[in-house]
């Protein structure tokens, strides 16, 4: 179909998927239980980060992990003593584990005392037209504190070729404002900056609609898809995320 066509069969999948009722199966359900600015960033990277696998076990072990939080992930954050650390001893998501989750708190309270906050860190760093480079600048900042190597994996470094989608995922969550699905609370990063988060799903959907000519999903195919995304919607390219992730997820496309 020719651009025109694509780009109207794309919008009409917007309009379907991008509603309330997307929230009742994906991750992001979970900094939705939150009003808190703190509270939805916390409670939404740390679902992001263990958001591969089976959708239903990502839902669940988020809620455990903000369970063991008290259901207040920012005071956990921020006045968590080694005691309750040893909360997490018995949490796992494949291959994340309590390690992996005790770091994780640990930098979030660097990030929060030391950094002004999550937005902060990310903003500081944004190009004119992306926000990979601001991704890798975060994790330099994430992984400032003491912590295992291993733990780095989990958070991903698009520089490094990785189209590091549920970072991506997570920056479309905190960033886009539709008042439905994605919460916009971070204004000082537009729109227009965001990638999609790019997986084996929205990978073949976009595949199959002439917008990614890459087998592999990388960092390459991502700046390929972007590219695609941002001809047909410079200012909100990232939603078409529901579009393609719909297809593929829900339709089977």
């Amino acid at each position: 179909m020719n651009k025109a066509a694509l780009k109207e069969f794309l919008d009409e999948k917007v309009i379907q998927y991008n509603n309330f009722d997307f929230i009742e199966s994906d991750p992001i359900q979970i900094p939705h239980l939150f009003t808190v600015k703190e509270d939805i960033e916390i409670a939404g990277f740390l679902s992001a980060t263990i958001a591969w696998g089976n959708r239903k076990m990502i839902v669940k072990n988020s809620k455990k992990l903000i369970d063991i939080m008290g259901n207040s992930p920012y005071d956990f954050v921020m006045s968590h003593s080694e005691d309750h650390l040893d909360l997490l001893d018995d949490f796992v998501h494949r291959t994340f584990n309590s390690l992996d989750a005790k770091t994780f708190v640990k930098a979030l309270k660097n990030i929060y005392t030391n950094h002004d906050g999550m937005e902060s860190v990310f903003a500081k760093y944004q190009e004119k037209d992306s926000m990979q480079k601001s991704i890798h600048e975060f994790k330099k900042v994430f992984f400032e504190i003491d912590h295992l190597q291993r733990t780095q994996k989990h958070v991903s470094d698009p520089l490094n070729n990785s189209a590091a989608k549920r970072i991506n995922m997570y920056l479309r969550w905190m960033i886009r404002n539709d008042n439905k699905v994605d919460f916009g609370i971070w204004k000082s990063i537009s729109t227009s900056k965001l990638s999609c988060p790019l997986d084996v799903h929205s990978g073949n959907v976009a595949r199959k609609l002439g917008l990614l000519k890459r087998k592999q999903n990388d960092g390459k195919a991502l700046a390929e898809l972007d590219l695609a995304l941002r001809k047909l919607d410079k200012n909100d390219p990232v939603k078409y995320d529901f579009a393609l992730f719909g297809l593929g997820v829900f339709e089977n496309f």
